[in-house]
């Protein structure tokens, strides 16, 4: 699968849901299998709203780990939401959905 576009807004795909905020350990509950979600990947997972631009989401995830290597963390962050993706969990909505007509 390709790098996803910078300005495309990654949404949970149908049938996919994070699990309440007060559970613990935090899943991803996908059909037929969930997956255990710790540190960075629930962090990432959280953004992925479909309001959020993949390049939202890797900036507020570079200032959330602002020790971690800038362009480490932006390929490890895009090498996941391809994960997600492959996986069906993750659907990426074009740049321009979901913001309206602001640009006009």
């Amino acid at each position: 699968m390709a790098r996803p576009e910078p300005n495309s807004r990654p949404c949970l795909a149908p049938g996919c849901r994070l699990n309440e905020s007060t559970q613990q350990p935090r899943v991803l509950h996908l059909p037929e299998r969930a997956l255990r979600l710790n540190g960075p990947s629930f962090e990432i997972l959280s953004r992925c709203d479909g309001a959020r631009t993949v390049q939202e989401i890797v900036s507020e995830l570079q200032t959330l780990y602002s020790k971690a290597d800038p362009h480490r963390l932006e390929e490890d962050v895009l090498a996941y939401l391809v994960q997600l993706q492959d996986q069906q969990a993750l659907d990426f909505l074009p740049g321009d959905a979901g913001r309206g007509k602001e640009a006009e």
